[in-house]
């Protein structure tokens, strides 16, 4: 019976940080990402990439399962599909940027998977981890991205060599922001997973009223963001 209640718990705390990963995931993507965008600031897709590494990275250092990644980012895209029912667009309208955060993902659970074994031993496999995922989801974003939703500055990219150019001006820094982020979110994920435990065992209702508030948070203030024009 304790050890039935002992796993509840675990899968509780799995879906906890999924939704509260993901959320933070879409408000950064919709909140961050509008205003950098409104404001003109460069480099806005290598930000938003190595924060979404950073924050995945998190709730593996915190509970080493992989598989989480692919619901942290599918809770991203809906969070950032708010714009559907609020402005009554098309679900093309954010094709582009939902498909990136898919693939940032996958790309990183592939990776994350491959070397799960070598993540504690090493800070230099975990930069390459961030590196190699961030890599493998901008040469996908680049082929697929051109055939879902090809707009103007995409297409600028297609010609012999645009591959090439992509990653040296898209690429690389999705590259360094997710070397820098992703080791640095797996650090505290490990520090923030024994505190999750500690609070979920002593102080439960504390532990997922946090969660929830966190949830409600990122998705209203996603949604503000979006009725805002952003």
């Amino acid at each position: 019976m304790k050890a039935k209640l002992l796993n509840k718990g675990r899968w509780a705390d799995h879906v906890s940080t999924i939704l509260v990963s993901g959320s933070l995931w879409g408000f950064t993507e919709v909140v961050l990402g509008g205003a950098m965008a409104a404001a003109g600031l460069p480099y806005r897709s290598g930000v938003l990439t190595g924060l979404g590494m950073g924050i995945m990275a998190v709730a593996i250092g915190a509970f080493a399962k992989p598989a989480m990644l692919a619901g942290i980012a599918l809770v991203a895209v809906l969070c950032k599909q708010l714009v559907v029912p609020i402005l009554h667009v098309s679900i093309m309208c954010k094709a582009n940027s939902c498909l990136a955060v898919l693939l940032d993902g996958f790309a990183l659970l592939g990776a994350v998977s491959v070397f799960s074994r070598r993540l504690d031993s090493s800070y230099l496999i975990r930069t390459a981890v961030g590196t190699l995922a961030a890599l493998s989801a901008a040469v996908a974003f680049f082929f697929v991205g051109m055939h879902l939703a090809p707009c103007k500055y995409l297409l600028s990219f297609n010609h012999p060599g645009g591959l090439i150019s992509f990653l040296t001006v898209e690429g690389l820094p999705w590259m360094l922001s997710s070397a820098l982020l992703f080791p640095a979110g797996y650090w505290i994920g490990g520090r923030l997973g024994e505190v999750a435990h500690a609070w979920r065992t002593d102080r439960p209702l504390l532990y997922y009223t946090i969660a929830t508030a966190t949830v409600i948070c990122c998705w209203g203030a996603s949604a503000a963001a979006i009725a805002a024009g952003l």
